[in-house]
């Protein structure tokens, strides 16, 4: 019986199939056989799956995300993680830098030197931040929608953990001021800094949670998600200047960098976090 190989592969909890698009092209990836795969009983269980082909130039890499209910997604930051190190892996492009060709535009990014699980990416101007008109309850805000390759609602709130995050993350995803699409949701609070955790001086300072579109649910890390929140703290002057650690759901640590400017805008971003090969699979049935 012949099988599709793929590969499972996380980023700081966000976890994904991946296969090389050379030997198992797109068209194989229906809606129903990724939805399929993706489901965490019946399948192999992920976030979201992607594809990985050569690119338009040498040194570049075609990358197809889709969402684990089957749609096509314009960019995921983790997954871009994850995909330059299984790209580096299977020696689509060079580890020391490359370019991701994504549905939201190109992507220059890189292996971390030193690092066998760590990747960069670097994700151009980011910002302004915007205020929408979001109904927000008591304890919640301010609230910030930052487009970083796809939108998401950044909301601040004093303990990340006492939200009710599938109830609280449903209805600000569906809210009409972000539109039909709706976005991504973003809950950012402090760490305790006297926590033993915080001892150090590249520990998180604030902590996340994401709701995301696509999956409908909380996903246990968002890159993307994470640079929304710099530019959105930025913006309300929670925070100064970059970089910034990020506490993730996973208890991985995301960090952002770049050049801050007033109104929450950042000039060269770029977002540094686990892109970490699990397993290497033959795929024998893509239905049920």
């Amino acid at each position: 019986m012949k099988g599709v190989v793929v590969y499972k592969v996380t980023g700081s909890g966000n976890d994904f199939v991946m296969c090389d698009g050379r030997f198992v092209p797109l068209e194989v990836w229906t809606p129903e056989a990724i939805r399929n795969v993706c489901d965490r009983h019946n399948g192999i269980g992920a976030d979201g799956l992607a594809v990985l082909e050569q690119g338009s130039a040498p040194g570049a890499v075609r990358f197809h995300f889709f969402n684990n209910d089957g749609g096509r997604a314009a960019m995921c930051g983790n997954a871009a993680l994850c995909a330059t190190r299984l790209a580096a892996h299977l020696e689509l492009a060079p580890a020391e830098g490359m370019v991701l060709e994504t549905d939201a535009g190109c992507y220059r990014t890189r292996c971390v030197p030193g690092s066998a699980e760590r990747a960069e990416i670097e994700l151009g101007t980011v910002g302004p931040p915007q205020t929408p008109g979001v109904i927000l309850h008591d304890a919640e805000g301010p609230a910030h929608l930052v487009l970083v390759g796809v939108p998401h609602l950044v909301v601040q709130v004093p303990d990340t953990g006492a939200v009710d995050l599938m109830e609280r993350g449903r209805a600000l995803r569906w809210d009409p001021a972000l539109g039909s699409q709706g976005a991504n949701v973003n809950f950012v609070s402090p760490t305790d800094r006297r926590s033993p955790t915080a001892a150090s001086e590249d520990a998180p300072s604030w902590r996340m949670r994401t709701y995301e579109r696509g999956v409908e649910g909380e996903t246990l890390a968002c890159g993307t998600g994470a640079v929304a929140v710099a530019a959105a703290l930025l913006s309300s002057g929670a925070i100064r200047d970059l970089p910034v650690s990020i506490l993730t759901a996973s208890g991985c640590t995301l960090r952002v960098n770049g050049q801050p400017e007033t109104g929450g805008i950042i000039r060269g971003a770029r977002l540094e976090g686990e892109g970490r090969i699990l397993l290497k699979a033959c795929l024998f049935s893509l239905g049920r």
